[in-house]
């Protein structure tokens, strides 16, 4: 498989002088295209600095980030952000919407930027969206009359206007209740089925669990890993056992 995402030696300070500490110490990390990859660690290991550092969303100190070939480094912020708008989609604990819009406007008011699509086909596109994950109802209710499964729906609908070669998500079921939890990975496991790439920051083993790979941090370096075959729907207990007891193992 094709590398899509490639970090060397990258390195993320915080703080001046006698206060600076590395967050992340160096860190050299390959992800391929069409792979699941989970990044675990205990709060402060730097998982949620490598998600934003790889992405391109935050500056880092030192090393080299490469994105489906493009060296980070060399791209203007206009490049960088074209480059997120694009080809990556970003999901978070909290989806970030504007409370003067509706479900429908969240959703497609970043693929509205550059004028390059035609608003009518950008609206197609959302209520596909929607429709497919659920939640075609709700597109003219206001953020505040849905739930919270409901809205990270919503959020990985906008995610995925774009038609992204990969996903970020940072925690993105660490808000919700275990029921729309499982709906949501449910969701993101079809996605990466059907060869979106998909990168997650959690400290859930049932997350980590429909992973291929999880890399486990710990003061600004992935000190372990786990490989387990590509998650079919089945043997998800399974799954969760191993990912537990690796971070048993190491301490995460």
């Amino acid at each position: 498989m094709k590398k899509l995402l490639t970090g060397e030696q990258v390195v993320k300070s915080f703080g001046t002088g006698g206060e600076k500490r590395n967050v992340l110490d160096g860190v050299s990390v390959s992800i391929h295209e069409g792979e699941f990859v989970a990044v675990m660690g205990p709060s402060g290991s730097g998982k949620s600095t490598l998600l934003f550092a790889l992405s391109g969303t935050d500056n880092v100190d030192g090393g080299q980030i490469a994105f489906d070939g493009k060296d980070l480094s060399r791209l203007g912020e206009s490049e960088l952000a074209e480059l997120r708008r694009t080809q990556m989609g970003f999901v978070f604990q909290q989806p970030t919407m504007l409370k003067n819009l509706n479900i429908l406007d969240n959703i497609i008011l970043p693929s509205m930027r550059g004028g390059r699509r035609a608003a009518g086909a950008i609206t197609a596109r959302a209520r596909a969206l929607m429709d497919r994950v659920g939640i075609a109802e709700l597109a003219e209710r206001d953020i505040a009359q849905v739930s919270g499964g409901q809205l990270q729906r919503a959020g990985i609908c906008r995610a995925l206007m774009n038609n992204p070669k990969m996903i970020f998500g940072d925690e993105p079921t660490g808000a919700l209740n275990s029921r729309a939890a499982e709906e949501i990975m449910d969701l993101l496991s079809e996605i990466h089925a059907e060869g979106t790439t998909v990168m997650l920051v959690t400290h859930d083993a049932k997350v980590a669990a429909r992973a291929e790979r999880t890399l486990f941090m710990r003061d600004g370096n992935i000190v372990s890993e786990l490989k387990l075959p590509r998650f079919d729907g089945h043997d998800l207990d399974d799954r969760i056992g191993q990912v537990t007891l690796k971070m048993r193992e190491i301490g995460v």
